[in-house]
């Protein structure tokens, strides 16, 4: 919680230490507990009042997807420059992962979908 009060955010560094220990680590293995089914239900609502992310690749994508979006409304398009930045995130090499994910046929459907509902050109 003084993380978060400091911060204001609650998305500890895996390596960040407080008070001599590992809060980052300690929050990793907090988030492991969850996706195993083992966190206590009320202890999961304490960490969510304070602003935990659970799945924290998860909100990164959804993140870089709306500025992405942002792009496009600014744009009128959605082919974004390699070295493009967009609030601190490199939206260009984002998109060229997502281009590289699709190629390996690693994106998810419904990522892809979303991409292409934007009007994103694959090759």
């Amino acid at each position: 919680v003084k993380f978060q009060q400091r911060e204001g955010h609650a998305n500890v560094p895996s390596s960040h230490k407080e008070d001599g220990k590992n809060l980052g680590k300690w929050l990793h293995d907090q988030r492991q507990r969850k996706r195993k089914g083992e966190l206590d239900i009320s202890l999961e609502e304490r960490f969510e009042d304070i602003g935990v992310i659970w799945d924290v690749l998860k909100k990164q994508w959804d993140n870089s997807y709306l500025l992405l979006v942002k792009f496009q409304q600014q744009k009128g398009h959605a082919n974004v420059p390699h070295k493009h930045i967009e609030e601190g995130v490199n939206l260009g090499i984002w998109l060229k992962e997502q281009r590289y994910q699709k190629k390996k046929r690693k994106l998810k459907i419904s990522r892809e979908k979303l991409l292409d509902k934007i009007g994103i050109v694959w090759s």
